[in-house]
Protein backbone atom coordinates (compact mmCIF):
# COMPACT_ATOMS: atom_id res chain seq x y z
CA UNK A 1 0.00 0.00 0.00
CA UNK A 2 2.73 2.54 0.52
CA UNK A 3 4.24 1.42 -2.48
CA UNK A 4 1.20 2.15 -4.29
CA UNK A 5 0.72 5.51 -2.69
CA UNK A 6 4.36 6.60 -2.93
CA UNK A 7 4.74 5.94 -6.98
CA UNK A 8 2.04 8.32 -7.72
CA UNK A 9 3.44 11.21 -5.47
CA UNK A 10 6.53 10.25 -7.18
CA UNK A 11 5.40 10.65 -10.82
CA UNK A 12 3.30 13.79 -9.50
CA UNK A 13 7.30 15.53 -8.28
CA UNK A 14 8.90 14.44 -11.61
CA UNK A 15 6.12 16.08 -13.73
CA UNK A 16 5.89 19.05 -11.52
CA UNK A 17 9.43 19.80 -11.52
CA UNK A 18 9.44 19.33 -15.71
CA UNK A 19 6.23 21.40 -16.26
CA UNK A 20 8.03 24.09 -14.05
CA UNK A 21 11.02 23.79 -16.51
CA UNK A 22 9.38 23.99 -19.66
CA UNK A 23 6.44 26.43 -19.17
CA UNK A 24 7.83 29.67 -19.83
CA UNK A 25 5.40 31.39 -17.33
CA UNK A 26 7.01 31.44 -14.15
CA UNK A 27 5.22 33.43 -10.89
CA UNK A 28 2.07 33.68 -10.63
CA UNK A 29 1.15 32.24 -13.82
CA UNK A 30 3.33 29.02 -13.50
CA UNK A 31 2.44 28.65 -9.93
CA UNK A 32 -1.26 28.97 -10.62
CA UNK A 33 -0.79 26.00 -13.52
CA UNK A 34 0.82 23.79 -11.03
CA UNK A 35 -1.50 24.47 -8.44
CA UNK A 36 -4.80 23.43 -10.79
CA UNK A 37 -2.95 20.52 -11.64
CA UNK A 38 -2.10 19.33 -7.49
CA UNK A 39 -5.67 20.44 -7.42
CA UNK A 40 -7.26 17.86 -9.79
CA UNK A 41 -4.94 15.23 -8.41
CA UNK A 42 -6.33 15.89 -5.10
CA UNK A 43 -9.64 15.49 -6.40
CA UNK A 44 -8.99 11.26 -6.71
CA UNK A 45 -8.33 11.26 -3.42
CA UNK A 46 -11.40 12.86 -3.04
CA UNK A 47 -13.49 9.95 -5.04
CA UNK A 48 -11.49 6.78 -3.63
CA UNK A 49 -12.39 7.79 0.19
CA UNK A 50 -15.95 9.06 -1.45
CA UNK A 51 -16.27 12.39 0.21
CA UNK A 52 -18.04 12.77 -2.88
CA UNK A 53 -21.29 11.72 -1.54
CA UNK A 54 -21.87 14.54 0.37
CA UNK A 55 -21.67 16.84 -2.49
CA UNK A 56 -24.70 17.54 -5.21
CA UNK A 57 -24.63 14.91 -7.66
CA UNK A 58 -23.56 17.27 -10.48
CA UNK A 59 -20.58 18.30 -8.48
CA UNK A 60 -19.79 15.17 -7.33
CA UNK A 61 -19.60 13.57 -10.71
CA UNK A 62 -17.22 16.48 -11.75
CA UNK A 63 -15.03 15.52 -9.01
CA UNK A 64 -14.77 11.93 -9.52
CA UNK A 65 -13.79 12.18 -13.34
CA UNK A 66 -11.46 15.29 -12.93
CA UNK A 67 -10.04 13.21 -10.42
CA UNK A 68 -9.87 9.49 -11.59
CA UNK A 69 -8.69 11.08 -14.92
CA UNK A 70 -5.57 12.81 -13.12
CA UNK A 71 -3.91 9.43 -12.65
CA UNK A 72 -4.26 8.35 -16.47
CA UNK A 73 -2.58 11.87 -17.44
CA UNK A 74 -0.04 11.48 -14.89
CA UNK A 75 0.97 8.18 -15.65
CA UNK A 76 1.12 9.52 -19.64
CA UNK A 77 3.02 12.73 -18.75
CA UNK A 78 5.69 10.60 -16.90
CA UNK A 79 6.34 8.60 -19.62
CA UNK A 80 6.11 11.27 -22.37
CA UNK A 81 8.66 13.19 -20.13
CA UNK A 82 10.83 10.15 -19.91
CA UNK A 83 11.27 9.81 -23.48
CA UNK A 84 11.98 13.02 -23.93
CA UNK A 85 15.03 13.38 -21.11
CA UNK A 86 16.35 10.11 -22.56
CA UNK A 87 16.62 11.55 -26.05
CA UNK A 88 17.68 14.86 -24.84
CA UNK A 89 20.60 12.82 -22.47
CA UNK A 90 21.50 10.88 -26.22
CA UNK A 91 21.46 14.31 -28.02
CA UNK A 92 18.73 13.71 -29.95
CA UNK A 93 16.70 16.63 -29.20
CA UNK A 94 18.42 19.94 -27.64
CA UNK A 95 18.35 20.99 -24.46
CA UNK A 96 16.68 23.92 -25.16
CA UNK A 97 13.55 22.46 -26.03
CA UNK A 98 13.24 21.50 -22.15
CA UNK A 99 13.17 24.78 -20.83
CA UNK A 100 10.85 27.34 -21.34
CA UNK A 101 9.33 26.03 -24.66
CA UNK A 102 5.89 26.43 -25.86
CA UNK A 103 6.47 24.28 -28.53
CA UNK A 104 7.22 21.42 -26.45
CA UNK A 105 4.23 22.06 -24.13
CA UNK A 106 1.79 22.36 -27.06
CA UNK A 107 3.52 19.15 -28.31
CA UNK A 108 2.94 17.36 -25.02
CA UNK A 109 -0.77 18.70 -24.99
CA UNK A 110 -2.01 17.77 -28.64
CA UNK A 111 -0.39 14.09 -27.94
CA UNK A 112 -2.11 13.91 -24.27
CA UNK A 113 -5.21 15.37 -26.08
CA UNK A 114 -4.95 12.79 -28.86
CA UNK A 115 -4.53 9.61 -26.70
CA UNK A 116 -7.31 10.92 -24.54
CA UNK A 117 -9.56 11.19 -27.05
CA UNK A 118 -9.48 8.31 -28.71
CA UNK A 119 -8.80 6.61 -25.44
CA UNK A 120 -12.68 7.79 -24.67
CA UNK A 121 -13.92 7.33 -27.99
CA UNK A 122 -12.57 3.23 -27.83
CA UNK A 123 -13.93 3.04 -23.84
CA UNK A 124 -17.46 3.87 -26.19
CA UNK A 125 -17.48 1.24 -28.37
CA UNK A 126 -18.26 -2.29 -26.56
CA UNK A 127 -16.86 -4.70 -28.31
CA UNK A 128 -19.61 -8.51 -28.45
CA UNK A 129 -16.51 -10.90 -28.25
CA UNK A 130 -18.44 -14.79 -29.16
CA UNK A 131 -17.00 -18.03 -28.02
CA UNK A 132 -18.76 -21.17 -29.23
CA UNK A 133 -18.15 -24.42 -27.19
CA UNK A 134 -19.94 -27.96 -27.43
CA UNK A 135 -20.91 -30.18 -24.24
CA UNK A 136 -22.29 -33.74 -24.11
CA UNK A 137 -24.07 -32.78 -21.32
CA UNK A 138 -26.71 -31.01 -23.33
CA UNK A 139 -29.40 -31.70 -25.56
CA UNK A 140 -30.58 -28.19 -27.25
CA UNK A 141 -28.01 -25.06 -27.64
CA UNK A 142 -27.93 -22.69 -24.91
CA UNK A 143 -27.04 -19.00 -25.31
CA UNK A 144 -25.53 -16.90 -22.59
CA UNK A 145 -24.61 -13.18 -22.21
CA UNK A 146 -21.70 -13.09 -19.72
CA UNK A 147 -19.97 -9.55 -18.55
CA UNK A 148 -17.98 -8.25 -15.73
CA UNK A 149 -16.99 -4.76 -13.68
CA UNK A 150 -19.83 -2.83 -14.85
CA UNK A 151 -18.79 0.07 -12.10
CA UNK A 152 -21.81 1.48 -12.28
CA UNK A 153 -21.80 4.96 -10.21
CA UNK A 154 -20.68 8.29 -10.60
CA UNK A 155 -19.37 8.42 -14.53
CA UNK A 156 -21.73 5.32 -15.24
CA UNK A 157 -24.13 6.62 -15.57
CA UNK A 158 -28.08 5.02 -16.04
CA UNK A 159 -28.00 6.42 -19.69
CA UNK A 160 -25.47 4.18 -20.56
CA UNK A 161 -26.28 1.35 -18.39
CA UNK A 162 -29.78 1.59 -20.28
CA UNK A 163 -27.19 1.44 -23.80
CA UNK A 164 -25.75 -1.89 -22.19
CA UNK A 165 -29.22 -3.39 -21.48
CA UNK A 166 -30.31 -2.83 -25.13
CA UNK A 167 -27.01 -4.34 -26.38
CA UNK A 168 -28.42 -7.49 -24.52
CA UNK A 169 -31.67 -7.98 -25.27
CA UNK A 170 -30.90 -7.37 -28.86
CA UNK A 171 -28.66 -11.04 -28.27
CA UNK A 172 -32.06 -12.54 -27.37
CA UNK A 173 -29.90 -14.43 -24.19
CA UNK A 174 -31.17 -17.55 -22.54
CA UNK A 175 -29.79 -16.14 -19.29
CA UNK A 176 -27.25 -13.66 -18.31
CA UNK A 177 -24.54 -13.97 -16.40
CA UNK A 178 -22.74 -10.72 -14.25
CA UNK A 179 -19.08 -11.99 -12.29
CA UNK A 180 -19.37 -9.15 -10.00
CA UNK A 181 -18.38 -5.43 -9.20
CA UNK A 182 -21.60 -3.93 -11.30
CA UNK A 183 -21.01 -1.29 -8.16
CA UNK A 184 -18.19 1.14 -8.82
CA UNK A 185 -17.58 2.61 -5.35
CA UNK A 186 -20.78 4.14 -3.59
CA UNK A 187 -24.16 3.21 -4.12
CA UNK A 188 -25.62 6.83 -3.85
CA UNK A 189 -26.05 7.13 -7.75
CA UNK A 190 -27.07 3.92 -8.13
CA UNK A 191 -29.98 5.00 -5.65
CA UNK A 192 -30.37 8.24 -6.80
CA UNK A 193 -30.88 7.36 -10.66
CA UNK A 194 -32.82 4.04 -10.02
CA UNK A 195 -30.61 2.36 -11.63
CA UNK A 196 -32.11 -0.83 -10.57
CA UNK A 197 -35.12 0.13 -12.96
CA UNK A 198 -32.90 -0.62 -16.11
CA UNK A 199 -32.01 -4.17 -14.51
CA UNK A 200 -35.49 -4.99 -14.79
CA UNK A 201 -35.41 -4.70 -18.55
CA UNK A 202 -33.59 -7.58 -19.52
CA UNK A 203 -35.76 -9.82 -20.96
CA UNK A 204 -33.48 -12.70 -19.26
CA UNK A 205 -32.87 -13.96 -15.81
CA UNK A 206 -29.94 -12.65 -14.88
CA UNK A 207 -27.19 -14.38 -11.65
CA UNK A 208 -24.36 -12.55 -10.78
CA UNK A 209 -21.91 -13.49 -7.71
CA UNK A 210 -19.70 -10.68 -5.67
CA UNK A 211 -17.03 -8.52 -6.44
CA UNK A 212 -14.64 -6.63 -4.31
CA UNK A 213 -16.19 -3.23 -5.03
CA UNK A 214 -19.99 -4.38 -3.87
CA UNK A 215 -17.39 -4.77 -0.60
CA UNK A 216 -16.10 -1.54 -0.61
CA UNK A 217 -19.32 0.17 -1.52
CA UNK A 218 -21.26 -1.62 1.64
CA UNK A 219 -21.99 -5.40 1.31
CA UNK A 220 -25.16 -5.27 2.48
CA UNK A 221 -26.67 -2.20 0.48
CA UNK A 222 -24.86 -3.83 -2.76
CA UNK A 223 -27.40 -7.20 -2.05
CA UNK A 224 -30.82 -4.87 -1.52
CA UNK A 225 -29.72 -3.23 -4.87
CA UNK A 226 -29.37 -6.27 -6.69
CA UNK A 227 -32.78 -7.84 -4.69
CA UNK A 228 -34.36 -4.79 -6.01
CA UNK A 229 -32.63 -4.77 -9.66
CA UNK A 230 -34.28 -8.27 -9.85
CA UNK A 231 -30.46 -9.99 -9.91
CA UNK A 232 -29.60 -13.72 -8.37
CA UNK A 233 -26.97 -13.26 -6.10
CA UNK A 234 -25.03 -16.36 -5.72
CA UNK A 235 -23.20 -16.29 -2.92
CA UNK A 236 -21.10 -19.24 -2.58
CA UNK A 237 -24.24 -21.25 -3.55
CA UNK A 238 -24.64 -22.29 -6.90
CA UNK A 239 -28.59 -23.09 -9.33
CA UNK A 240 -29.91 -24.60 -12.31
CA UNK A 241 -30.98 -23.18 -14.87
CA UNK A 242 -32.31 -25.60 -17.51
CA UNK A 243 -28.93 -28.07 -17.94
CA UNK A 244 -26.88 -25.13 -16.94
CA UNK A 245 -25.78 -25.73 -13.50
CA UNK A 246 -24.50 -21.86 -12.09
CA UNK A 247 -22.15 -21.79 -9.30
CA UNK A 248 -21.48 -18.42 -7.66
CA UNK A 249 -18.17 -17.98 -5.42
CA UNK A 250 -18.14 -15.17 -2.81
CA UNK A 251 -15.64 -12.07 -3.61
CA UNK A 252 -12.18 -13.68 -2.21
CA UNK A 253 -12.32 -10.33 0.02
CA UNK A 254 -14.70 -12.22 2.40
CA UNK A 255 -11.71 -14.13 3.74
CA UNK A 256 -14.22 -16.94 5.38
CA UNK A 257 -15.66 -17.69 1.59
CA UNK A 258 -16.45 -21.35 1.75
CA UNK A 259 -13.85 -23.57 -0.49
CA UNK A 260 -15.02 -24.39 -3.88
CA UNK A 261 -15.16 -27.81 -3.14
CA UNK A 262 -17.80 -27.42 -0.47
CA UNK A 263 -19.80 -25.41 -2.82
CA UNK A 264 -19.73 -28.72 -5.38
CA UNK A 265 -20.78 -30.81 -2.95
CA UNK A 266 -24.52 -29.12 -3.61
CA UNK A 267 -24.62 -28.49 -7.37
CA UNK A 268 -25.57 -30.42 -10.00
CA UNK A 269 -22.47 -31.77 -12.02
CA UNK A 270 -24.79 -34.18 -14.54
CA UNK A 271 -25.84 -30.19 -15.65
CA UNK A 272 -23.19 -28.12 -17.53
CA UNK A 273 -21.39 -26.27 -15.05
CA UNK A 274 -20.30 -22.37 -14.95
CA UNK A 275 -18.56 -21.12 -12.45
CA UNK A 276 -18.89 -17.01 -11.33
CA UNK A 277 -16.09 -16.08 -9.56
CA UNK A 278 -14.87 -12.21 -9.74
CA UNK A 279 -11.29 -12.25 -8.96
CA UNK A 280 -8.85 -15.08 -11.62
CA UNK A 281 -6.81 -16.20 -8.87
CA UNK A 282 -6.17 -20.55 -7.68
CA UNK A 283 -7.63 -21.38 -11.56
CA UNK A 284 -6.51 -24.53 -10.78
CA UNK A 285 -9.00 -25.07 -8.12
CA UNK A 286 -11.90 -25.37 -10.88
CA UNK A 287 -10.16 -27.75 -13.05
CA UNK A 288 -9.51 -29.91 -10.08
CA UNK A 289 -13.64 -29.66 -8.83
CA UNK A 290 -14.49 -30.80 -12.66
CA UNK A 291 -15.87 -27.12 -13.63
CA UNK A 292 -16.69 -27.29 -17.31
CA UNK A 293 -16.49 -23.26 -17.36
CA UNK A 294 -15.40 -20.58 -15.42
CA UNK A 295 -15.48 -16.69 -16.07
CA UNK A 296 -13.79 -13.93 -14.46
CA UNK A 297 -13.49 -10.14 -14.26
CA UNK A 298 -11.69 -7.64 -11.73
CA UNK A 299 -8.36 -7.33 -14.07
CA UNK A 300 -9.82 -5.08 -16.29
CA UNK A 301 -6.57 -5.98 -18.72
CA UNK A 302 -5.38 -3.29 -16.65
CA UNK A 303 -7.26 -0.62 -18.10
CA UNK A 304 -4.35 0.80 -20.49
CA UNK A 305 -1.47 -0.19 -21.74
CA UNK A 306 1.52 -0.57 -20.13
CA UNK A 307 -0.66 -1.03 -17.16
CA UNK A 308 -1.78 -4.44 -19.07
CA UNK A 309 1.55 -5.54 -18.93
CA UNK A 310 1.10 -5.50 -15.27
CA UNK A 311 -1.60 -7.25 -15.39
CA UNK A 312 -0.10 -9.92 -17.57
CA UNK A 313 2.47 -10.66 -15.09
CA UNK A 314 0.52 -10.36 -12.27
CA UNK A 315 -2.26 -13.45 -13.11
CA UNK A 316 -2.10 -17.26 -14.82
CA UNK A 317 -4.40 -15.70 -17.31
CA UNK A 318 -5.32 -11.76 -16.93
CA UNK A 319 -7.25 -11.27 -20.54
CA UNK A 320 -9.02 -13.67 -22.91
CA UNK A 321 -9.78 -17.26 -23.51
CA UNK A 322 -7.83 -19.93 -21.45
CA UNK A 323 -7.83 -23.78 -21.19
CA UNK A 324 -6.75 -25.97 -18.26
CA UNK A 325 -7.35 -29.73 -18.60
CA UNK A 326 -11.27 -30.51 -19.58
CA UNK A 327 -11.97 -26.83 -17.78
CA UNK A 328 -12.63 -23.75 -20.04
CA UNK A 329 -11.95 -20.15 -19.06
CA UNK A 330 -12.54 -16.91 -19.86
CA UNK A 331 -11.22 -13.93 -18.10
CA UNK A 332 -13.16 -10.62 -19.25
CA UNK A 333 -11.34 -7.14 -19.65
CA UNK A 334 -15.24 -5.77 -18.08
CA UNK A 335 -17.70 -3.68 -19.67
CA UNK A 336 -17.28 -0.74 -17.92
CA UNK A 337 -14.41 0.42 -16.27
CA UNK A 338 -13.12 2.03 -13.04
CA UNK A 339 -12.55 6.10 -13.11
CA UNK A 340 -11.34 7.82 -15.86
CA UNK A 341 -12.98 6.51 -19.22
CA UNK A 342 -10.20 5.17 -20.92
CA UNK A 343 -9.36 1.96 -22.92
CA UNK A 344 -6.02 2.41 -24.53
CA UNK A 345 -4.38 -0.96 -25.63
CA UNK A 346 -7.20 -2.78 -24.24
CA UNK A 347 -10.99 -3.34 -24.55
CA UNK A 348 -14.54 -2.81 -22.72
CA UNK A 349 -16.37 -6.30 -23.98
CA UNK A 350 -19.11 -8.58 -23.40
CA UNK A 351 -19.04 -12.16 -24.10
CA UNK A 352 -22.15 -14.39 -26.12
CA UNK A 353 -21.59 -18.21 -25.31
CA UNK A 354 -23.07 -20.47 -27.53
CA UNK A 355 -23.30 -24.16 -25.66
CA UNK A 356 -24.21 -26.29 -28.22
CA UNK A 357 -24.88 -30.21 -27.74
CA UNK A 358 -22.47 -32.86 -28.34
CA UNK A 359 -22.67 -36.23 -29.56
CA UNK A 360 -22.36 -38.13 -26.10
CA UNK A 361 -19.98 -40.81 -28.18
CA UNK A 362 -17.57 -38.29 -28.99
Amino acid sequence: MIVFMLLPLLGLAYVGWHIWLLLPLKGVGGSLIILLLLSAFAMLFASIFRTTDRLPMPLATAVYEVGTSSIIVLLYLVLLLIVLDLLRLLHIIPAAWMHGNWWTCGGIVLCLAMLLVGGNIHYRHKHREEMTIRSSKLSKPVKLVLLSDLHLGYHNRRGELARWVNLINDEHPDAVLIAGDIIDGSIRPLRDERMHEEFRRLQAPVFACLGNHEYYSGEPEAQRFYCDAGIHLLRDTSTRQGEISIIGRDDRTNRRRRPLRDIMMSADTACFSILLDHQPYHLEQAEREGIDFQFSGHTHHGQVWPISWMTDAMYECAFGPHRRGATGYYISSGMGIWGGKYRIGTRSEYLVLTIEPASRSL
